[in-house]
């Protein structure tokens, strides 16, 4: 006998949504204060490592000490929290929490590695000596994103972004941390590894145990598995756990090993120029710009998932290039203040949106409140295929050639460079090995840029492709006034949309 036929409504294929579902509190609906408070906490919690691990690997290379790390981190984190005001009150107006880039990393060490600081004998003034030429590089660098973007030339680019083309872009954004992850842990792998079970267990299998306590393990998970594992760690150095461990073991699982507590200041306020007078070299200053661009294209990534993440619709290209235009504000800022490192949207905040289901804008703007008081004292993009028709074979090549260029191509690079020490890239001119080899070390970029290359390229004028390439989904979001949405979320505050339109 012949099974039943379906039910009709089991043959409909889920409906596209412009916003996220089920997102507790989305950008323009803030949780009550406590909750908030608590939240804007974890979000800082989430970037200080970030904050941390930049200047531990810079800073020593630099010729700093102690002091000079809890300096540059007290300045970062200043700069941070500055920034994420910026942009969630003037720039794109999403919860985006903008901090330090691994992206600056290399441009850096570049400086570091110059001849002509060879020959300083004094640790602290080798220091200051390579601030100021990172300064000087940075301060030059912020032009390009403060021209794309103010200027609306990267309206002009993101005009022509289509789900298709946005979703590998995306996904690579937070693909490119993945990397990342295990080595981290596996650096104190008694401490890391609980900290990755505590924190599945409490955001994805203890709120369904305990309905009643659901909501709070899933939102305060990070907090509580922290916390938890932080006393653990504790409990291990004062019982003399890691007493005849190897220096490095003991640097990476003790908790009183950093240096930073001893080395910071009770109170300090970073000010601009607290290093000295920047310095200017144009071969360094190209190469920082390289890395600018490409934090430029990671941070649209970076955006587009924030703003799914906060339950929005699709950012209109003028409110991007107006974000991206702010970003190169914060870009200067780091340059003025002495960073050692540029910035960019934090991508593991971005994922922190989706983990708690908390989109609200005032959430990061607390956090960021965090970042100027403790200062003084990365899979959105694959669902962005849900506007594409999956079933075209083109869709399916884009999407696969791009992220397998935008994995190995990277990956080629950071081998080459590990196994040689200096990318494929290696010319008597110094600035361009480092512009190309920092370009190509991006998996969003690559990526990304093959996407959006192929997307407009393959079959353009095919009458299919458009609708195959989901672009028709996002047409009524190209312009500020085509959706009434736009206003809820993007405009500006104290009526500033007056004299700075969106369009």
């Amino acid at each position: 006998m012949a099974a039943p036929a379906p039910k009709q409504e089991e043959l409909q294929p889920h409906a596209v949504k412009d916003q996220l579902p089920a997102i507790s509190y989305c950008l323009t609906s803030p949780p009550p204060w406590p909750e908030a408070i608590l939240l804007g906490f974890q979000h800082y919690l989430v970037m200080l490592g970030t904050t941390v691990i930049i200047p531990t690997a810079l800073v020593p290379q630099m010729g700093g000490g102690n002091e000079e790390k809890a300096r540059v981190i007290q300045t970062l984190l200043f700069v941070a929290g500055i920034n994420t005001l910026i942009q969630s009150f003037l720039g794109t107006r999403l919860p985006a929490v903008i901090g330090g880039s691994y992206t600056f990393v290399a441009p850096t060490i570049s400086i570091i590695l110059a001849g002509r600081y060879n020959g300083i004998a004094d640790p602290h003034e080798k220091f200051v000596r390579i601030m100021r030429g990172t300064q000087g590089a940075l301060i030059v660098a912020s032009t390009l994103q403060i021209i794309m973007g103010f200027s609306g030339l990267w309206r002009i680019v993101v005009r022509l972004l289509s789900p298709l083309s946005a979703a590998p872009l995306v996904a690579l954004v937070g693909f490119g941390l993945y990397e990342l992850g295990f080595p981290s842990v596996a650096k104190c792998v008694e401490i890391g590894l609980p900290q990755i079970i505590l924190l599945v267990a409490l955001s994805q299998y203890i709120p369904n145990l305990v309905p009643l306590l659901g909501t709070a393990f899933e939102r305060f998970a990070i907090i509580m598995s922290v916390a938890l594992v932080w006393l653990y760690a504790f409990f291990l150095t004062v019982g003399g756990a890691y007493k005849n461990a190897a220096p490095k073991t003991q640097f990476h699982c003790r908790t009183d090993r950093s240096g930073l507590v001893g080395g910071a200041p009770w109170i300090s306020v970073p000010y601009p120029f607290q290093w000295g007078a920047p310095t200017f070299d144009a071969g360094e200053a190209f190469a920082m710009m390289a890395a600018s661009f490409v934090a430029l294209v990671e941070s649209t990534g970076a955006f587009i998932a924030v703003s799914r993440y906060a339950s929005a619709t699709p950012c209109p290209p003028s409110v991007m290039s107006r974000g991206i235009g702010w970003q190169g504000v914060g870009i200067l800022l780091g340059g003025l203040f002495g960073t050692a490192n540029g910035s960019s949207v934090s991508v593991e905040n971005a994922g922190l949106l989706g983990l708690t289901r908390v989109g609200s804008r005032r959430v990061v703007q607390i956090s960021a409140g965090f970042m100027i008081f403790f200062s003084i004292l990365g899979m959105a993009g694959v669902g962005f295929l849900q506007f594409c028709n999956l079933n075209s074979f083109r869709t399916k090549f884009i999407v696969g050639f791009s992220v397998f260029m935008g994995l190995s191509v990277p990956q080629y690079f950071n081998e080459y460079t590990s196994v040689a020490g200096y990318g494929p890239v290696h010319t008597h001119a110094r600035w361009f090995n480092d512009m190309i080899n920092v370009v190509f070390s991006s998996k969003a970029f690559v990526g990304g840029a093959v996407a959006y290359l192929l997307d407009n390229t393959l079959h353009r004028h095919d009458s299919t492709a458009r609708k195959d390439r989901g672009h028709h989904f996002w047409d009524r979001f190209r312009s500020f006034r085509t959706d009434p949405r736009s206003e809820e979320f993007y405009s500006l505050p104290f009526n500033l949309n007056k004299f700075f339109p969106s369009f």
